[in-house]
């Protein structure tokens, strides 16, 4: 009986290191790879400083159709399936409007995986860029309805 409450506590033990692993590897990330609204909108300023995407999928971009001025609509599985889409010598900053900005950091991995190291996320995706007041327009291009 001793045995398996310590074979138990040695597997809480663990667990509970990964997942503190897991969220220490998070929020490396969101420091190393993430660029605040007010940041975003300063480099926005600079004349083709970097080039904004957004990687939303069509039923997120039919719930909300605005984006933010300037900005490049992508399919996040066109990113992947074509990596010539996001310039390799330019920076790029990607956003969504994911709880976690979870479709910005996965389209994020994909572009790390192609070797494109000039990109990063918007942190708080649009909903953050709209919260500070910056400005946005309606993204009225037409687009496929596919939801892979």
């Amino acid at each position: 009986m001793t045995s398996l409450v310590g074979l138990i506590g040695l597997i809480l033990f663990v667990g509970a290191l990964f997942i503190l692993r897991g969220k220490s590897k998070a929020a490396e990330e969101i420091t190393k790879f993430s660029v605040s609204p007010a940041d975003l909108y300063s480099l926005l300023g600079e004349l083709n400083s970097v080039m904004v995407v957004d990687v939303r999928l069509p039923l997120d971009l039919l719930a909300d159709p605005h984006i933010i001025p300037g900005s490049v609509r992508i399919a996040p599985k066109d990113v992947q399936a074509n990596p010539a889409l996001v310039p390799m010598d330019r920076d790029v900053v990607f956003y969504c409007t994911c709880p976690s900005d979870g479709t910005s950091r996965d389209t994020l991995h994909k572009a790390h995986a192609t070797n494109h190291l000039r990109v990063k996320f918007l942190r708080g995706g649009l909903a953050a860029w709209k919260a500070q007041g910056f400005p946005v327009e309606t993204y009225d291009t037409a687009f496929r309805l596919d939801t892979l």
